[in-house]
């Protein structure tokens, strides 16, 4: 009996904690528990009109610039004025020293200054060569017009040697190939004219230990140099 009386006694005490939590917190949701000053600021909250979303927009219907990927933050920070904006010192220096001797400025960026350049491979076709062959003795012209000019601008690495050589790996090293069926003549023909007006050629000299005899002139590179003095070469050959 004892136990009956003691389990009856933890069973209804249970029911009556449950029942009055319940109750409890019944009376918490509907805000009966809390006090009349934020009984009053909920009424207030849940009756009163909302703000308009366009609130939050500037009068001035500005958009952030800032793309997703930050490739503009920089420049967007310094138009909104998050960045100091650096005083253009070197601009005005550049101007002073552009002024001719009459006093008249001259334009600081030259346009053939910032035209593309290009490297020419004017290839014979009168050996036969295989097209593997070809682009050996192309690839052997390459280098060897790109040490030519690397040389110089080592030099001076201000100068226009280093100047033409920065143009054209930053503009993707535009090589060309080109054909001539004029044998030997026509490779050093092109050659001495290019090296007259001041352009890097190099001619390429096979070793014979394949298709052709040895010492015979396969390839000739002109270049890189700005393509309109390029084509004024080899502007009358024919795509390889």
């Amino acid at each position: 009996m004892d136990d009956v009386r003691i389990a009856t006694t933890v069973l209804s005490t249970s029911l009556v904690m449950f029942i009055s939590g319940f109750m409890l917190g019944i009376y918490s949701i509907r805000g009966y528990l809390i006090s009349p000053a934020l009984a009053d600021e909920r009424r207030h909250n849940l009756h009163d009109a909302v703000e308009s979303d366009e609130s939050d927009v500037d009068e001035d219907d500005t958009i952030l610039d800032h793309a997703p990927n930050w490739a503009n933050g920089e420049e967007a920070d310094r138009r909104q004025g998050l960045r100091a904006v650096e005083p253009v010192v070197e601009d005005k220096k550049k101007e002073k020293s552009s002024k001719s001797k009459t006093g008249l400025k001259t334009p600081v960026n030259d346009p053939k200054e910032q035209e593309e350049c290009k490297l020419v491979l004017v290839v014979r076709t009168d050996l036969g060569m295989t097209k593997g062959k070809i682009a050996a003795q192309c690839g052997h012209a390459t280098l060897a017009c790109y040490k030519s000019l690397l040389k110089a601008a080592q030099k001076d690495p201000q100068g226009a040697a280093a100047r033409l050589l920065r143009r054209w790996e930053t503009h993707g090293q535009a090589k060309i190939a080109l054909q001539t069926k004029g044998g030997e003549d026509d490779l050093l023909e092109l050659m001495g004219t290019a090296h007259s007006v001041g352009i890097t050629a190099e001619v390429i000299a096979d070793a014979g230990r394949t298709q052709i005899a040895g010492g015979s002139l396969t390839v000739l590179g002109v270049g890189p140099a700005p393509r309109s003095e390029v084509d004024k070469i080899t502007g009358h050959l024919k795509l390889l």
